[in-house]
């Protein structure tokens, strides 16, 4: 019989893990951007849903202006103007999060406090920007919230975004502790290509968004992380014995 592993950490991603924030926050978010910048873009439910397969802000404004409007390219300094309008889009997300009408998926904060409860170390790995991150904790869970995280890995601080491994790279360097020892919570099949080019096992709980990709690499995919109240839905790999994850779960899930 093989060595048991302890369970060590829990890594999280953001949008759509910890909360649904996709379809009523950053799309939101985004349209009022556009209209700020006199833009007559406006991205519906079904375009959001295909430009999310470009992970990181900025990269999916570029990538829509290559397809979907190729004539406004030629804007003196692109980069900049992008990112501008980018910034605008964050201050309109900030002043959703402040309304506290996106809450957090089942079983986020239950599971949070087991395991500040537990004393295990737990991260965030996301593309999204820090400012983002930190308005949807404080909405959440409370301003004092960010200091529970041991890492807050965001934003640009790595070369490449999701697929690439490079996020879940910097934040494992950051705790000193070896993939196989951890577990990364994903709801995208572009989350779980990175968790796993890092060897992280990873948890899939899908989101509306993403529940038709593809995560074949799960350890198991859910419904969501299930409250004792509200019992999850299992979708497909290990199964879990009761109707909500918790420590216990996860450690489990480490040593299939």
């Amino acid at each position: 019989m093989k060595n048991q592993k302890k369970l060590q950490a829990v890594l999280f991603d953001v949008d759509g893990t910890l909360a649904d924030t996709e379809q009523d926050g950053h799309r939101v978010a985004f349209n009022a951007a556009f209209q700020q910048f006199n833009l007559d873009w406006n991205w519906d439910i079904d375009l959001y849903g295909k430009l999310l397969e470009i992970t990181g802000g900025k990269e999916r404004i570029r990538y829509f202006m290559e397809n979907f409007v190729p004539s406004e390219l030629n804007k003196n300094d692109l980069t900049n103007w992008i990112a501008s309008l980018h910034k605008a889009k964050t201050k309109y997300f900030e002043s959703l999060m402040e309304t506290g009408n996106i809450p957090l998926r089942p079983g986020v904060a239950r599971l949070i406090q087991e395991l500040r409860q537990r004393k295990i170390k737990f991260a965030i790995a996301t593309t999204t920007t820090m400012e983002n991150v930190t308005s949807l904790l404080k909405s959440t869970l409370g301003e004092e919230s960010i200091d529970w995280f041991d890492v807050i890995g965001a934003g640009d601080i790595v070369p490449s975004k999701k697929p690439a491994p490079d996020i879940y790279h910097w934040v494992l360097n950051q705790l000193d502790l070896p993939a196989q020892e951890c577990i990364a919570i994903e709801d995208s099949e572009n989350g779980l290509k990175s968790a796993r080019a890092a060897l992280l096992p990873t948890l899939i709980t899908v989101s509306g968004y993403t529940h038709q990709q593809r995560f074949d690499e799960a350890v198991a995919v859910l419904s969501d992380l299930g409250e004792p109240s509200k019992p999850l839905t299992q979708i497909q790999g290990v199964t879990i014995t009761q109707g909500w994850v918790d420590y216990e779960i996860l450690n489990n899930l480490i040593n299939h």
